[in-house]
């Protein structure tokens, strides 16, 4: 497998500015920004070690050129590994693709919804399939006018991966998932936006300064206490009221330890602008 350091740099850029936002861009735009197991893997190792970089305060992924965001996993090197066997055996058995999915796509999404810094996904074309699926995964999505999602899974013969029937109705309830699925028709920035899969939908020319603006912003936000509400928002959606309020309680508990939650409370009672640092 090729080195994390021969990727970043070359299929996938990544910078931390001096707010704090690290940049994450797909950057493969001649292959529609398809993304390889090389980037997958190297985009999860990036998104866990940006939950423990104090350097880093929020997360923005997009990627390079005007048409594509992402349109899926590159099939060209997307591949099985052959588990080893008696020489008649099939390359292929029972099991086999199950394990790479969980391997592979539902690693990469959980690690975006795991992150510990909140992630904004800022679509810059198409995003099909596991590209879909990594803009649903991101806490918010700002998409340029000209984005379109697809769940092309099911026009290609086989079903959703990277935790796309999961997410999908909790976010546009289940008859419109199944439409969305089943047909796996276009949906454009506008009717995305409509639908509640995007935040906010801006011309392609401004989408990397909209991206910016909402990053700083969560830059300068109490770090630990948005990784909080996002542990609970996420928890929110599989857990039962009796539940969500004991994490409530606890979440609470552990926000007023933390160091900004103390100088809140300080430039509160101070009158002066408020200096979180995130911890």
């Amino acid at each position: 497998m090729t080195d994390a350091a021969d990727i970043i740099g070359t299929d996938l850029l990544w910078n931390i500015d001096e707010n704090g936002v690290a940049w994450l861009t797909l950057n493969r735009p001649d292959a529609a920004n398809a993304i390889t197991p090389d980037q997958r893997n190297c985009t999860i190792e990036l998104m866990q070690a940006a939950s423990s970089d104090l350097n880093v305060r929020v997360v923005v992924i997009t990627a390079a050129g005007e048409r594509h965001f992402c349109t899926g996993a590159d099939l060209r090197v997307s591949t099985i590994p052959v588990n080893p066997g008696p020489d008649d055996a099939p390359t292929k058995v029972l099991g086999d693709v199950g394990r790479n999915i969980k391997r592979g796509a539902q690693r990469l999404i959980s690690s975006i919804m795991d992150c510990e810094k909140p992630v904004i996904c800022a679509v810059n074309g198409t995003a099909a399939g596991i590209g879909a699926h990594i803009a649903f995964a991101s806490d918010l999505v700002i998409a340029a006018d000209n984005a379109k999602f697809i769940e092309v899974f099911v026009r290609r013969g086989i079903t959703p991966d990277g935790g796309g029937a999961y997410m999908l109705p909790r976010i546009v309830g289940l008859q419109k998932a199944k439409e969305l699925i089943f047909f796996g028709d276009d949906v454009r920035a506008d009717d995305a936006l409509r639908l509640g899969l995007v935040n906010k939908v801006v011309p392609g020319a401004e989408l990397h300064a909209a991206a910016a603006e909402w990053a700083g912003r969560l830059a300068e936000s109490p770090t630990k206490a948005l990784m909080l509400s996002k542990w609970l928002l996420n928890r929110s959606l599989d857990s039962e009221r009796h539940g969500a309020f004991e994490d409530e309680a606890w979440a609470q508990e552990m926000a007023s330890y933390t160091q900004d939650f103390q100088e809140g409370v300080a430039a509160f009672k101070e009158r002066r602008d408020v200096q979180y640092r995130g911890w």
